[in-house]
This record gives structure tokens, sequence and C-alpha cells, in this order.
């Protein structure tokens, strides 16, 4: 798993070349937008929730001793649990709502990666309000069970120790489900949903790998919330086409050329 991981990593080089190459910049006007104005609303949420939110929790010790400190702890786990959940929700709603604008994104790497054999490899055509619907499914999916793993992983965070292994398995669990979400745009044409979730499965290296620098470029201030989405979708299709094509499951070029073009 772990050249799958470095394989989803290097992907990300000479995606900005690419996206200038093929034109790609004017599909991306939209979901910047998109992501730009989601993450603005979270930085402010998270601004003015805070105080609020560790002043409830810390209402949970009743004794007189040490209450100071423990109210400390409390505004700085307000704060970890609004970052921690705003993300994923972030993350989510943009990736879902952008799904019908990174499908034709995906399809234009994957044709130029491809040649002429992508023209008469028979894809599943759907519409804006399909490729809308499944990309909402999908991360409405994702959100939950990254939920579901991180909530109690928050908690044990504030444990010495444990909680520095805690803090990397929710950057790994968040990666590996932005991955998810991306890759998806060019599974969408190949597989159902349920063999979707399968291949990701199978590849959750490459997921991993995509969704890290993902997480990375996101914390780079204002500039994360434009350049992020774009770069992530063309790096993930790129490495989708691959991995389809050396399974033999799209017909197309000799993997080794498919490296050189992608190169």
């Amino acid at each position: 798993m772990i050249k799958n991981i470095i394989n989803g990593i290097k992907a990300y080089f000479g995606g900005f070349a690419l996206i200038s190459k093929l034109g790609l910049w004017k599909y991306f006007a939209i979901p910047i937008l998109i992501s730009f104005l989601t993450g603005i609303i979270f930085m402010v949420s998270a601004w003015f929730l805070s105080d609020p939110l560790g002043g409830f929790i810390a209402k949970a010790w009743v004794w007189d001793w040490g209450s100071e400190t423990f109210a400390m702890i409390s505004k700085g786990f307000s704060i970890l649990l609004i970052l921690a959940l705003g993300l994923v929700l972030y993350k989510h709603i943009v990736m879902a709502l952008s799904a019908p604008f990174m499908s034709p994104v995906s399809e234009k790497v994957e044709a130029h990666l491809l040649g002429d054999a992508h023209q008469t490899h028979q894809h599943r055509n759907t519409s804006f309000r399909e490729q809308l619907m499944r990309g909402i499914r999908i991360n409405v999916r994702n959100l939950f069970r990254e939920l579901l793993f991180i909530i109690p992983l928050l908690i044990l965070s504030l444990i010495p120790v444990i909680g520095i292994i805690a803090t990397i398995l929710i950057f790994a669990i968040q990666a590996y489900y932005i991955g998810f979400g991306n890759m998806d745009y060019t599974m969408e044409r190949h597989f159902k949903y349920k063999e979707s979730i399968q291949f990701v499965r199978k590849h959750r290296g490459t997921a991993i790998g995509n969704g890290i620098v993902f997480m990375f470029m996101l914390f780079i201030p204002i500039i994360g919330f434009i350049v992020t989405l774009p770069i992530s979708v063309v790096a993930a299709s790129t490495e989708t086409v691959k991995i389809l094509n050396q399974k033999g499951l799209i017909e197309g070029k000799d993997s080794n050329e498919v490296s050189k073009i992608e190169a």
C-alpha cells in the first residue's frame, strides 16, 4: 500500500501543466467559488462557535478545584472539534456540489491519456443531475463513515501519547475519503455505485496519497481554497485511469505510454 500512496502523491507532479495544456481552468470557476465560499463560512463559524462550545463543555466539570484548567482544555478541545468536523463537512460539501463540473474534467484527462482508444470505449453516459446525485450519494455515505471513526479518535487525541497516534489516524482517514471522492469522478463513467466502492477499497493507498496532498494544500491561506480541488481532481484522474488501464478495465494505450504522457 505504501507504493500506491507514493503513486497517489506523485500524480500531482505536472498537474498544473496538464490543466493548462488541456484548457481545463474554465471548468473550475464554479467549483472554486463553491470551495472559497464554503471555506469562508466554516472559518467564520469556527471563530464564533469555539468560545460558546468551550463554555458548554466546561460546565461538565462541577467542582471548583481544577475548573480553570478544565476550562482551558475545553476551549482547546472545542477549537479542535470545530476545525476537524468543519474540515470533514467542508470537503464533502464541495466535492458533492462540484461533481457535475469535475466529471467532464476527468473525462478530458482520460481522453488525453488514452488517445483514440478512448473514443471506442463504452462509457456510462450520465446527465448533470445524475452526476450531482451520484456525488451527493457518495459524499453523504463517506461523511457518516468518516464521522463514525473521527469522533472517537478526537476524544482519544486528548490522551498523552495515544493522542499522537489518534491524530495521525484522523489525518489518514480524512485523506482516504478525500481521495475516494476525487477518484469517483473517473469511476462514475466506468462503475456503478457499489462497484466504485469496491474498487477504492482495493486501491485505498492511491486514495490516501491523493488525499494527503489535498489536506496539506488546503492549509495554505486563501490559495488553498482556490487551487486544491482542481489539482487534486486532475491528479486523481491520471492515477485512476492508469490503474484502470493496467488492469484492462478500459481499452487504451500501453501503461508505459500513459505514464510518459502523464509525465
